[in-house]
């Protein structure tokens, strides 16, 4: 039987992959990976960037490749039967990167290469990558010796192991939870919601009850429409104990898991010689210091908190005078909040939800990308995990720079720029959340073929009802438009050396820069004239609607500045103070004591579905939304003043941002776009607390 995780293909053979197919490919690749690195590290293979990358890289890359295929189908269709093949091969995977990551021989191999004077003839890119390696080196702990190196191997394969299982018991907790309701219950819900409530509970068996559950397209207008108080209480209770010693099974709890992942970094930060795991996290970031971060998430808090606890005061009184709620409870904020915004604005999400149909906005976002990046976008067919995934491709007509790859030979659609697959609704099996992963990366391979990026692209929406296209809320658009962000980042860069190209190489605390930069244009009329198309009538969102969308931006700016501060101040103590894995409740409560303007209930667990910092990349780096958001907001003023379409502006950032990737440090190419360093007054000013 061929082995799809085996094949050259261009692309994953993702409808065909198998559980049984996971073990003997991983065996293979391993095999084959293992004597590259053998080869790499022989005396007879000279210190050569080329030949370490046609010796190595090939290998490892193609590793990687179906390794990213089988990790991408444990998040969006995940069994238990791919779970376990997935599990049984982490082990060996882990072992294989971190050895790698920390082989003195290779690891001398790339200083000599830094060293030789040939060091000085590598391009811009190549030394920056190079620059990166010899960083990662370090870090990967292949400066240390015997049982202290054994030890960070050992480390790095059980916190591998640890992450898997904490997103794994978020991911159970949410689909185990179901509550059925009789339509009654269901006062206020939007009726496409009550409807496919219905439907869910037809499909369990349960004709006439509606059944509700903790994925966003339920919760969510549960919580912002619901009339029955007990209701959200019910759903706010089991969404924020998810996953922990208050949740519905004992074996889902991450409890342990976040005790130990801390543990485990705080010694592995002390192996390598750091005070503490955020120290450690930092070295490959953009801001200099744990200190530095704490003193920024502050200063901003202190300049939030005036706004934060003027929203808190109306929402109480407005609470109180005309909901009945003079007890305000943290179940019932997204429906006193809505129902606020709602008589404050004359207009509510859902209302709005109904200009925004699926096709309509992603046509219209395809159209902004065409427009502003000289490129097309084009379905295409491949083999998809899932009926409802899509798969496109990018095709630019003029090359931009001597490095674009050529045209195919009889391509009429132009260069190939990259292609992206597109996986958008919620659904059992699916991890929580949204994304970007790559396929690959561009890369000038060894052999003289030049490879083009692929993303994924991954939303969790609610799917269309009936035969009406799916409806989302602005939230959701934004959504969009921010993983599109990263997408442009990975796939319009013209860098070819791998470990710099796309998003990788770039600072993590910078990487949310192309992606809350594309927030923005949500936001412009020009814009949601081309997003919106009312899902009865067709007509475009009206310019009245709009205006009162406009002014009810800033709602709540304060609460929601005050609750990404809560959440990313938590984060940088939990890794900057060691002995924090015996206290992490303690360090949660101290920092909602200090930053939350509204207490969270004593049972609330959010740290236990917190996958960011435990189950992703952001441990110590929570911080980054926000740090990146000032950065955008900085880059976007510049098209604010030159006009959103502005063909030279958006040239300069296209050069300048998001096809430079990670060869230069990201605040170079910051300044080589503005001119200037970074400044905080725009990303006040967005947020109307200027």
């Amino acid at each position: 039987m061929t082995n799809p995780l085996l094949s050259r293909a261009p692309l994953p053979a993702f409808a065909s992959i198998r559980p049984e197919h996971i073990a003997p490919a991983v065996e293979d690749l391993l095999a084959q990976a293992n004597a590259a690195l053998s080869l790499a590290t022989a005396a007879q293979t000279p210190a050569d960037y080329d030949a370490l990358s046609a010796c190595l890289g090939v290998a490892t890359e193609r590793l990687g490749g179906a390794w990213g295929a089988v990790s991408h189908l444990n998040a969006v269709a995940n069994t238990p039967a791919l779970r376990e093949a997935y599990n049984a091969a982490l082990p060996a995977i882990t072992e294989f990167f971190t050895r790698q990551g920390a082989d003195e021989a290779l690891y001398a191999k790339y200083k000599a290469i830094a060293a030789s004077p040939a060091a000085g003839t590598l391009n811009p890119a190549r030394k920056q990558a190079l620059k990166l390696w010899l960083r990662d080196f370090v870090l990967s702990g292949a400066e240390l010796q015997g049982a202290a190196k054994e030890r960070f191997a050992a480390i790095q394969e059980r916190s591998a192991e640890l992450a898997q299982k904490f997103s794994e018991h978020v991911l159970d907790a949410t689909d185990g939870f179901s509550h059925y309701v009789s339509a009654d219950e269901l006062r206020g819900v939007p009726a496409d919601t009550v409807e496919a409530a219905r439907l869910a509970a037809e499909a369990d068996g349960k004709p006439g009850l509606h059944k509700l559950t903790l994925h966003i397209p339920c919760y969510l207008p549960v919580m912002q429409y619901a009339e029955n108080r007990a209701l959200r209480q019910t759903l706010y209770t089991a969404y924020a104990t998810r996953a922990s010693d208050l949740g519905e099974k004992p074996e889902w709890d991450n409890s342990a898991i976040i005790e130990e992942l801390l543990r485990l970094r705080q010694e592995e930060a002390a192996l390598l010689g750091f005070g503490n795991f955020a120290e450690a996290s930092l070295a490959s970031k953009m801001a200099a210091s744990p200190a530095q971060v704490l003193e920024f998430l502050r200063d901003l808090a202190a300049r939030a908190r005036p706004f934060a606890q003027k929203d808190l005061a109306e929402l109480k009184a407005f609470a109180a005078q005309e909901l009945a709620l003079p007890d305000l409870q943290a179940w019932d904020n997204a429906f006193a909040s809505e129902k606020l915004k709602e008589a404050r604005y004359a207009f509510s999400d859902q209302e709005l939800r109904q200009y925004f149909t699926l096709p309509r906005v992603l046509q219209g976002l395809f159209d902004i990308i065409e427009r502003l990046f000289n490129v097309k976008i084009t379905e295409q067919a491949a083999e998809v995990w899932h009926e409802s995934v899509k798969f496109y491709r990018l095709t630019r007509k003029t090359p931009t720079s001597p490095q674009a790859a050529p045209a195919p030979q009889g391509d009429a659609e132009g260069e190939l720029v990259g292609q992206f697959y597109l996986d958008l609704y919620a659904r059992p099996g699916k991890r929580p959340g949204a994304w970007m992963d790559e396929v690959r990366s561009r890369w000038a391979r060894p052999d003289g073929a030049q490879q083009t990026p692929v993303a994924q692209l991954v939303c969790n929406f609610s799917s269309p009802a009936g035969d009406k296209p799916a409806l989302l809320t602005h939230d959701d658009v934004t959504t969009l438009f921010h993983e599109f962000g990263h997408g442009l980042h990975h796939l319009l860069t013209q860098v070819n050396e791998l470990g710099v190209s796309g998003i990788s190489g770039v600072e993590w605390d910078a990487v949310e820069l192309p992606s809350q930069f594309m927030e923005n244009f949500c936001w412009e009329w020009e814009v949601l004239q081309q997003l919106s198309c009312h899902v009865d009538s067709g007509e475009p969102l009206p310019r009245a609607l709009f205006d009162k969308m406009l002014a009810a931006k800033n709602f709540q700016s304060g609460m929601q500045t005050m609750r990404q501060i809560e959440f990313s101040l938590f984060d940088m103590r939990l890794h900057a103070e060691p002995g924090s894995e015996t206290a992490v409740q303690t360090v949660l409560d101290e920092v909602r004591h200090e930053v939350a303007v509204m207490p969270a209930p004593a049972f609330n667990r959010s740290q236990h579905s917190f996958s960011h910092i435990f189950a992703g990349g952001y441990s110590a780096g929570y911080y980054s939304y926000k740090w990146a958001e000032l950065l955008s907001a900085d880059a976007w003023s510049a098209f604010e003043v030159d006009g959103i379409f502005n063909a030279d502006t958006g040239a300069r950032y296209l050069q300048n941002i998001l096809e430079v990737g990670g060869s230069r440090p990201a605040m170079e190419s910051f300044t080589a776009f503005r001119g200037r360093a970074p400044e905080i007054d725009a990303l006040l000013r967005h947020q109307g607390m200027a």
